[in-house]
């Protein structure tokens, strides 16, 4: 494992920015669900169930990138609130993109509702039907979207600064790939 590189792999990148791309989407389409009892509302199910199966898979593999090639150190100048602050946003965003499809999956089994993949696919349930445990796996589902959604609101707040007010290369480590001082 190599903890420490001069800038973001080039799967790494491509991980991060697909998987953007995709939570946003899965969290938009989320409120899409909820807020309609029109026809869209299936079409949404159909769209979010395999998304949320995607985004498991592809978290995996982003932090088997991560451990196999490391992530380039922050700048040596920054403040160290500011520096625990980016490692456990970071293990946050990670962790709720695994809590989430995985609290999704076990709630749908708690409902008794297949997980159906695009493909016809049907994944096993997780845990037998159980309307107290759908409930509450609901809520926690909900409030963890939630929660994903600031904790990349906070992201993005923190990427703007270093790229925009700090402009010290942590921003470009991760669109173009190049090192920061």
């Amino acid at each position: 494992m190599n903890s420490r590189t001069a800038t973001f792999s080039v799967p790494a990148r491509l991980l991060h920015w697909s998987m953007a791309i995709m939570v946003m989407s899965m969290l938009f389409i989320g409120i899409g669900m909820v807020a309609t009892v029109s026809e869209r509302h299936v079409w949404l199910v159909q769209l979010h169930k395999p998304l949320g199966i995607a985004i498991l898979a592809l978290v995996i593999v982003r932090l088997l990138v991560r451990w196999r090639h490391g992530t380039p150190a922050l700048p040596a100048d920054l403040p160290p609130w500011q520096r625990t602050a980016a490692h456990l946003s970071h293990w946050m965003l990670y962790a709720l993109m695994l809590a989430m499809p995985l609290i999704g999956w076990t709630m749908l089994s708690a409902g008794g509702y297949p997980v159906t993949l695009y493909s016809g696919i049907t994944l096993p349930d997780l845990v037998s039907p159980s309307a107290t445990l759908y409930s509450a796996l609901r809520f926690a589902h909900t409030w963890l979207a939630l929660s994903l959604f600031a904790v990349i609101l906070i992201h993005l707040t923190a990427a703007l600064y270093h790229g925009l007010i700090r402009r010290d290369g942590v921003l470009a480590s991760m669109t173009k790939g190049q090192k920061h001082p």
